[in-house]
Parts: C-alpha cells; structure tokens; sequence
C-alpha cells in the first residue's frame, strides 16, 4: 500500500504541477487538501482539476470562522501591525491552515505534507513551524528548495511538466501578479512592484476596492458596536465576525479604504514590497482602538502597546502554536474585559473619520478633562506633582551648573 501525503492545494499551477512531480519522484498517494479562508471564486472547478492532476481525493475545507474568530480577532485586540503598517492577513492565516493539513494528514493516516511555498518567502516557515508544532513525526515536503529533484524554473516550465502527463490546463506563461487571498485582505507582489522606484498601477492591480481618488465624494457614516474586545454589529444589525468583516470589506473598499504600499522585511532576511489591500481589516482595527482610548488606563495602554507589535513579530515569523503567543494572547484578553461600547465614524476616501464614541465603562470624564474646577481636581496639587516630576531634571541642570561655573 502506497504511502499518502497530503498536499497544500491551492488549484494553481505550481501546486498542480507539484501532483504529478509527487507521483514520479516519490510514488506517494496524493491526496489533495485546500483549506477555504475566504478565496471565493479561487476555489471554482478545483475538484475536476486536482483529479485530472492525479490525485486520489480533494479536501475542500471550509475554515473561514476559525480563521475569525481564532486568529483574525486576537490580532484586531492586540492591535498586532507588523512593522507599523502589515495587518497580518497571510500571516494570520498560514497557522489556521497547517491545524487543518496536519487534522486531514491524522484521519487519512498520511506519513508526509507537502506546500508549494518558495524557498525565498515567509510561507514556507510558516507552514513549518505550524506542522512541526502539532505533528513533529509528519515528513514536510518543500519540492521548491528540492532543487536536485524540482528541476522547473519558471511557468514555462511547469505548463510544459503537466503537458508531458497528460495534463492540459488552463494556465498560461504570462505573468501576473502573485497574490494571496483570503477574508481578511488581499496581497500583491510581482511585475512593476518588484522595482520600489515604481508607482503601483492601481487601475490593474486593485480587486477589492478603488482609490481614494476614485471613491464617492459623499462619506457614508458607520456605527460598530464591541462586547469584550470582539465586533457584535454594524449599523445596529448583529452579525458573526465573519460577516462583520464581509460587510466592512464592501464598505472599505466602495471608499477607498485600506490600501496599503510596504516594502517589509521577511524573515529570511530580504526586503520585499507588496501592496495590501485589507479594507475591512483596517476599519475593525481602528474601529476598536477607538473603543480602546475610551476604557483603557494609561499604564495597560503602554504594555498592551508593546504586547501588540511582540504579538506581530510573533504571528509573522510562524510562532503561532508557541508558549510565547499563548501567554501574550492571554494578557491582551485580560486588558478586553471592559472594552465594550459603540463607536461612529465616517468613511471618505481612503479615512475613517471619528464620530463618536461610548462605553459604559468609559474613564473619561467630563468634569475632569474641562476647564472648569471640579471635586476631584485640585489644582494646588500640580506644584508638588511637579516639583517631585521634574525633581531629576533639576537636579542634573543644578549639577552642570556647578560643573560649568568651575
């Protein structure tokens, strides 16, 4: 009996490619597995052609609330942004989808998990990590850094290695962009964004929305609402995070929202540049940071702070299934407790413009921040808050003083 391994699927031409190549080189039962975050139309005629390919069986697994409510929220609580400006979305991902390859590998009694990722980006780490965290007996399969056994260079290569087993699909040698799909955002790399001295051409790259210049030159107002740090509604309608997220994604993209040009760097060490598009992502974000102002003390403020850009370093580099993220995750969920309220704003080209915030559990108070006297502010107090404040800085200017004048 032929040993199976369970292939990452994603219907593409490398991972097509990577079925027959799997067949010849390793005699393996191959046993396709995509794993649904919200691709769309990606996912149309997959079965017929991973069969067609030689594979024995197709998983299409739906993961897309997983992926909400497990993945997509812990970082929207942490306010977790990769390097000031990436909102995580493949990153995100590749976690919820190397828990689903290893379950699929465990039913199916697999020995092996092959992906397609290269051997020069994040993925490939990702998806590691993910396997070795929950299946360290499982083989990884990683045709792409075989460079004695993947003989393909290009898509010229590939379209000829299917042609050759029978295999005639429908892809061809033009290049495009490389993206990455899923619910929360949309990536895109290749062609004239390859070359940071160029302009991305919006007119063909954008899928999920337009350019601010493009957008209505009306705002459209939204009202969210948050129980605990998680999204309940928008405009008074109770929604799952999924839908949430659907919704604020249309929204987003009809204003221009969330389009975001990054050169970042991977963590093999290279500087890569990609454009973003996560609309609803970049709304949820600063939906809840409004609530976020609102409820939480100044000192929480400042860690959570820190404990958001670890939670992205974290995420990014494939630590999902760690101690470390557990525990960070643990301490953004204890500073949730009270972040509950309602927040409004305005979507205007590419803004979101504030427009109201409450909480029952709001620290702000009026009396407090006026200017008018009120009971719990004295303002006497300030001089000897002040002296004992400054109290290092006037001791080191008494010093230099003294120094200087010798």
């Amino acid at each position: 009996m032929k040993e199976k391994v369970i292939l990452a699927y994603s219907g593409g031409l490398d991972t097509t490619a990577i079925i027959p190549w799997l067949k010849e080189n390793f005699d393996y039962d191959v046993i396709c597995c995509c794993i649904d975050c919200g691709q769309g139309e990606e996912l149309d005629g997959l079965e017929e052609r991973a069969k067609l390919s030689g594979a024995s069986k197709l998983y299409i697994e739906d993961i897309v609330d997983d992926f909400c409510d497990n993945y997509i929220v812990p970082c929207v609580q942490a306010h977790a942004v990769y390097e000031n400006k990436y909102l995580l979305g493949t990153s995100m991902a590749r976690p919820a989808i190397a828990k689903r390859l290893v379950e699929i590998a465990r039913k199916e009694g697999a020995s092996a998990i092959c992906h397609g990722a290269t051997g020069k980006g994040n993925d490939q780490i990702r998806f590691e990590l993910g396997i070795k965290a929950l299946a360290p007996d499982l083989k990884i399969i990683a045709p792409w850094r075989m460079t004695d056994v993947w003989t393909m260079q290009s898509r010229e290569d590939e379209i000829e290695y299917c042609k050759q087993h029978g295999i005639d699909l429908p892809f061809d040698a033009s290049h495009s962009y490389s993206r990455d799909r899923n619910l929360w955002h949309i990536s895109h790399e290749g062609l004239e964004l390859e070359d940071p001295a160029n302009e991305p051409n919006y007119d063909d790259l954008l899928v999920l929305g337009v350019t601010p210049e493009k957008a209505p030159d009306e705002g459209e107002y939204v009202t969210m609402t948050f129980e605990k740090g998680v999204p309940k509604s928008i405009n008074g309608e109770e929604m799952k995070v999924s839908d949430i997220i659907r919704k604020l994604n249309e929204l987003g993209g009809k204003h221009g929202v969330g389009i975001c040009d990054i050169v970042e760097n991977r963590v093999v060490g290279m500087k890569s540049r990609g454009v973003y598009e996560t609309p609803g992502g970049t709304i949820l974000y600063e939906a809840h940071q409004q609530l976020e102002e609102l409820v939480l003390d100044r000192a929480t403020y400042e860690v959570k702070e820190e404990m958001g850009n670890k939670l992205s370093q974290i995420v990014y580099e494939g630590k999902w299934f760690t101690p470390l993220r557990e525990a960070v995750q643990a301490f953004i969920e204890s500073t949730q407790e009270y972040v509950t309220g309602e927040v409004k704003f305005k979507l205007y080209k590419g803004n979101i413009i504030k427009a109201g915030t409450t909480s029952p559990y709001s620290l702000y108070s009026e009396s407090l921040a006026s200017f008018t006297t009120g009971e719990l502010y004295d303002h006497h107090d300030a001089s000897g808050f002040i002296n004992l404040f400054g109290l290092p800085l006037k001791v080191r200017a008494m010093k230099m003083q003294e120094v200087e004048g010798k």
